[in-house]
């Protein structure tokens, strides 16, 4: 269990420079393991950027931050072709997106072009330009952010893009002692700032380590009656009147199956990130929130009378049938 170890000390690094979000440190793994894209949602300030930055540190590979804006064009982050006078041919400038980890800063705040190439680049793991195909690097996250409170002047994510993302995390402000925690290490960051000091991580994560660390994820022990559960809460998104007539009034659109890939790998890493060799039922309930809350598109008469995605998930898991 050399990699998970390996694992745990990365999650410890991070986690001590990411007070009061266990949640999301620990999602940003389970999406390393699970070969998959994370969309965060927050306030500002909740380190939704440090994350992925304190992340990259320890990780081997280049770490790169896009800020959208209204302005971006798509060629901003795919790349683009320039045109060399001494040779007189165009020669290919590669993006932002050929590098291994990449942070989409507020990424509602890009035109529909941009995050179209974006979302594409993540699910084929490609970029077309000029009609030549470039191969993306590999192992290749994307962390997107956006903002729930200044929604005005930008553009909403469409709903069938937004299951290109594996899981959608939402992360709330940290509690009393977490943010005297913050205090603390924000004054020992400056001093080390002001005495030109830096620390060196303490755990460096290869490539190998990840690619080994992946295997020993999907090899991981699922029982059949494990398995029959994760395909029935998912198909409860699709046919609610099975289980409950109010539900079937409230879901207008079920989860995808992508999302019955997507609640299968992160299931996986949960418990492998756990120092579990098997999946159990409840990890497939610690992570079905983040898996299906933007894959479950309410009715008009669900948004109507206040409900919330995560509420339908909560009913879900209790109508469910745990084995």
């Amino acid at each position: 269990m050399q990699q998970k170890q390996r694992f745990d000390k990365l999650q410890q690094y991070v986690s001590g420079k990411i007070i009061g979000q266990s949640d999301l440190v620990n999602r940003l793994l389970v999406a390393m393991l699970a070969d998959g894209h994370l969309l965060v949602e927050g306030a500002p300030g909740l380190a939704k950027t440090r994350a992925i930055q304190v992340l990259s540190e320890a990780v081997e590979g280049d770490f790169h931050r896009v800020q959208f804006t209204p302005d971006l064009l798509p060629a901003d982050i795919t790349g683009t072709e320039i045109f060399q006078p001494q040779t007189g041919e165009f020669e290919f400038r590669k993006g932002p997106l050929f590098h291994n980890l990449v942070l989409a800063d507020e990424i509602n705040r890009a035109p529909a072009k941009v995050q179209s190439a974006l979302l594409e680049a993540m699910a084929e793991r490609q970029i077309t330009v000029a009609g030549v195909t470039y191969k993306l690097a590999e192992p290749f996250m994307v962390m997107a952010t956006q903002n729930p409170i200044e929604q005005e002047g930008t553009y909403h994510l469409p709903e069938a893009q937004l299951d290109r993302f594996l899981m959608h995390v939402r992360v709330g402000y940290p509690n009393l002692e977490a943010e005297k925690q913050i205090l603390h290490l924000n004054r020992a960051e400056a001093l080390d700032d002001i005495q030109k000091t830096t620390h060196a991580p303490e755990i460096h994560i290869t490539k190998q380590d990840i690619s080994e660390a992946r295997q020993q994820v999907m090899q991981l022990y699922m029982a059949d009656s494990v398995e029959e559960y994760l395909l029935q809460l998912v198909m409860a998104t699709r046919q609610p009147e099975a289980y409950s007539e109010e539900l079937a009034g409230i879901i207008a659109f079920g989860a995808s199956p992508r999302a019955t890939m997507a609640l299968d790998r992160c299931a996986r890493a949960h418990a492998w990130l756990n120092g579990r060799d098997y999946v159990g039922p409840d990890d497939v309930q610690s992570i079905a929130h983040d898996v299906l809350r933007h894959r479950i598109l309410l009715s008009f008469e669900g948004e109507a009378s206040g409900k919330t995605s995560d509420e339908v998930i909560d009913t879900l898991l209790s109508l469910v049938a745990v084995p």
